[in-house]
């Protein structure tokens, strides 16, 4: 059913406290400025063996001001909901810019900070897909489900531990610039997770098997039957934790892969959504993570993938952690190809990026996680097309003679240019002759980017898509937090490297 912007948000004074910021950077002389105010509340619980572990509710409000002022940017953010506050803060954005101006002029450059052009929206309102707004649901509600399926697994032999914990979050967002734009929007997502651990009592040894669920921007009925079958998932764990347990060391070598979307979600994130963010192809974004191999020169030629690999980014895929509207700089969301028949010919944009580099229209990438941060490029939707009439996982593991299926996420290395990398999971399963043949232990594959998805021979029809994904994807410095999904079939890799990571160890 449709939902309302929640009126206590709206009770506030959006359009006084915007009209009295953005006046104040016109008198001022900004050649652009915006205004973003913002309510982001999170609250978490946590449970031990099905008893409550810890809990919190936070609340992040406040407002900011960005400006373009003699070609250089400011900003400056606040709390204080009156008109006076809100026009000082819009001055001290302005003082920002112009001490930023002389800084660059000391330096010798001539850059100068342009927007790409967008159309106005005006009076825009947006809400995410959801059913039940988890903020709604009592707390007891919550532990109880939890600890219900804390209990399920507890129940179950060779069970020892459980942990189990539910993220929600609901951000308010309310948007306006000199242009005109003007957007108010809603998202709310969740995150539910549990692990199970078992003990070896004679060894000593032990093991963990995690949910594979993704978050979701989804509400409470993600948790009650809708989007995901948690009684399958639950009844199933126990047992695939206890053959886990018995399981042998992997042999190192190559192997043919067939990778679940619970597990190439987060190889898509870290090889190509990191990558293919603009800014850190061309440098500016490079202390924190480093920057990219796919760099904007090879824009059109780069070698990404075989022919079968066709990536898109989108702000619109519902139920997708970077689904918007409207991003944080009034760009309307939009969906665009990064690679396509295995080549590159996209990037994530913001509208600084997009104009200095001549390539139009921004896609809509720009988001702050918090009212006290300047918007920075993030991470779209970053997600691998199915083919339409593509295979189902188990013919795809039915092509292969010897090889590994792998599910579920867990470790991963990358290096600062996105290129060389490792990954584990939760599970890897033998094949042999087209059939699963028990698990395997001590698995990581191990690839360049373009060795990896070069060697993707089949991916999965839609029957396999699935729209993984991660509340905790890091950037910038101060450090931002964003929640982005990325769907994906399973797919089918030829030759690769297999690391056993116990001998890897030295151990």
């Amino acid at each position: 059913m449709p939902h309302d912007i929640d009126q206590s948000f709206l009770a506030l004074p959006l359009r006084a406290l915007a009209d009295a910021a953005l006046a104040r950077a016109r008198a001022l002389g900004a050649e652009h400025a915006d205004f973003r105010l913002e309510r982001v509340r999170s609250a978490s619980w946590r449970l031990r063996d099905a008893k409550p572990a810890g809990s919190s509710d936070t609340t992040d409000l406040g407002y900011a001001v960005r400006v373009v002022h003699g070609g250089a940017w400011g900003f400056a953010s606040g709390v204080d909901m009156t008109m006076d506050a809100a026009a000082r803060v819009a001055g001290q954005a302005v003082a920002m810019a112009k001490l930023s101006a002389k800084v660059i002029a000391a330096a010798g450059s001539d850059e100068r900070v342009e927007l790409a052009d967008e159309p106005v929206h005006a009076e825009k309102t947006w809400i995410s897909a959801y059913g039940i707004n988890p903020f709604e649901v009592p707390d007891e509600e919550k532990t109880a489900l939890l600890a219900d399926f804390s209990a399920r697994l507890l129940g179950a032999d060779g069970v020892a531990h459980v942990d189990a914990s539910l993220l929600t979050v609901q951000e308010n967002k309310f948007y306006a610039d000199t242009a005109g734009t003007v957007t108010t929007q809603q998202r709310v997502r969740l995150h539910p997770q549990l692990t199970a651990v078992a003990v070896d009592g004679t060894s000593g040894e032990f093991d963990s098997m995690r949910t594979v669920a993704p978050p979701a921007g989804r509400g409470w009925e993600y948790l009650t039957g809708t989007g995901w079958d948690w009684d399958a998932e639950l009844e199933q764990i126990p047992g695939l934790l206890a053959e886990k347990m018995r399981a042998p060391s992997v042999e190192a070598g190559r192997y043919d892969l067939v990778v679940d979307p619970s597990n190439l979600w987060l190889t898509i994130h870290e090889s190509i959504g990191h990558a293919t963010e603009l800014d850190r192809a061309l440098g500016y974004e490079a202390a924190y993570a480093g920057t990219s191999f796919a760099t904007f020169d090879q824009l059109g030629r780069l070698a990404y993938g075989s022919t079968v690999m066709n990536v898109t980014g989108d702000r619109t895929a519902e139920h997708g952690l970077a689904t918007i509207g409207y991003d944080d700089e009034g760009v309307e969301a939009q969906s665009w190809d990064l690679v396509k028949d295995g080549t590159l010919v996209g990037y994530q944009l913001d509208r600084r990026i997009a104009k200095l580099t001549g390539l139009g229209r921004s896609n809509g990438c720009a988001f702050a996680d918090s009212p006290s941060h300047v918007p920075v490029q993030r991470m779209a939707n970053v997600s691998l097309r199915p083919d339409p009439g593509g295979l189902s996982t188990e013919d795809l593991i039915g092509g292969v003679e010897r090889g590994i299926y792998v599910v579920g996420d867990r470790s991963w290395s990358i290096d600062m240019q996105r290129h060389n990398f490792q990954f584990t999971g939760q599970r890897f399963f033998r094949i042999e002759n087209g059939r699963l043949a028990g698990q395997l232990r001590d698995v990581a594959y191990q690839a360049t980017t373009t060795e990896f998805w070069g060697s993707m021979e089949q991916v999965g029809g839609p029957q396999t898509y699935v729209l993984g994904g991660a509340f905790n994807c890091g950037k910038a410095q101060p450090g931002q937090v964003a929640a982005v999904s990325h769907g994906c079939p399973s797919a089918l890799f030829r030759g690769v490297n297999i690391l056993n990571t116990t001998q890897e160890a030295g151990r």
